[in-house]
């Protein structure tokens, strides 16, 4: 095995999960590269010390420049706020070094293109963290619809609703700025997931709202709630609602697929088990079955020999670290790449451009 030292940006929410990740995939995959956690960065001297001590690194820094230009990080990832990705990543694209960049990819369509460009010029590993299509649940649906279990595709719906902004009393930078709204926060993951499973967007016309104008006593500059209709290349229509006011709701991560001999249902919430209904059988004795996950799905025998004993969020994000240690080891990119990530923003200003107006938009124009 070879050692490959880790520089992570960040070390709030998402700079945790990777540092808890990258901490145990060796354990759980028997990776070929065995990471070390060899600097992360906060901003501040203060943070960047107290995380270098929970999560075990090996050294901590206030400034990026210093963890990405630092001969002993031979990786980077990004799991900072949106609008310092580019500077981030072309950075360390410069220097040749593979990137693990937290989505969306860029705070905006021009930043996803520069991103995507500067990566394919430097010839270094790329990834873009969609974490929840990694569950061995939507692993497996997307197995079940490539093997043609449900027939030929007719029609999708997808959520990404949660209501962790549901009260107006609740302010903060989240609702600043626009790659802080729902469009460049929750969509993403939908989106991304819609394209996973059915393929290509290619028309589609939305509509976008702010629910709550004030939110403790200032101004909100960004959406709380969308819907679009969609047709994919395959000429499958759809449907897709994002929200972060969405009152009950906490990780409803959820699609439907209809095909001419099945369908297939999913929530996050209800994470390790897949709903199929197949035309298989007697009419009278038709009906969804509920597919427990277990050793026989992708990616979860590893984290556990039980069936229906279930993986976690925190899994999600060793399953990524172990597809990009991966993509390292054998010098190949592997899905979902910064092209993901770009496409995936290219959608989201579509969205905001379709809503603004009030008409169907092609996404090849964008």
């Amino acid at each position: 095995m070879t050692e490959i030292r880790i520089g992570i940006i960040g070390g709030g929410y998402m700079g945790k999960a990777h540092a808890v990740a990258f901490g145990s995939v060796g354990a759980v995959f028997d990776t070929a590269l065995r990471p070390k956690l060899e600097m992360v960065c906060a901003t501040s001297d203060e943070s960047a010390e107290r995380y270098r001590k929970t999560y075990g690194f090996a050294r901590a820094t206030s400034d990026w420049q210093t963890l990405v230009n630092d001969p002993d990080v031979d990786a980077v990832v990004i799991a900072s706020p949106q609008a310092t990705h580019r500077a981030i990543a072309e950075a360390a694209f410069a220097l040749g070094k593979p990137v693990l960049c937290e989505k969306p990819l860029g705070a905006t369509l021009d930043d996803s293109r520069a991103m995507l460009a500067a990566a394919e010029a430097s010839g270094a590993v790329h990834m873009v963290g969609f974490n929840y299509i990694r569950t061995p649940a939507s692993q497996y649906a997307r197995k079940l619809i490539a093997d043609g279990r449900i027939g030929t595709l007719t029609w999708f719906r997808g959520e990404m609703t949660e209501d962790f902004f549901a009260d107006p009393a609740i302010g903060g930078w989240r609702g600043q700025g626009a790659a802080n709204g729902c469009m460049g926060d929750l969509a993403p993951h939908m989106i991304n997931a819609a394209r996973a499973l059915i393929g290509p967007i290619t028309s589609l016309c939305a509509s976008v709202e702010t629910v709550h104008a004030e939110r403790a006593g200032e101004a909100v500059t960004n959406d709380d709630q969308a819907q679009m209709m969609c047709r994919f290349e395959n000429g499958v229509q759809g449907h897709m609602f994002f929200s972060r006011v969405a009152t009950g709701r906490k990780m409803g991560y959820a699609y439907e697929i209809h095909g001419t001999k099945g369908h297939i249902r999913f929530d996050q919430e209800d994470q390790n088990a897949l709903h199929l209904y197949t035309t298989e059988g007697p009419e009278a004795e038709r009906g969804f079955r509920k597919i427990l996950t277990g050793p026989e799905h992708p990616d979860y025998v590893e984290f556990c020999q039980g069936p229906g004993h279930g993986t976690g969020y925190q899994d999600q994000i060793i399953i990524e670290a172990k597809d990009f240690l991966t993509a390292i080891a054998e010098k190949r990119n592997i899905w979902p790449t910064f092209a993901e990530g770009m496409e995936v923003n290219r959608i989201v200003a579509a969205v905001m451009d379709s809503s603004a107006q009030g008409t169907w938009v092609n996404v090849a124009d964008y």
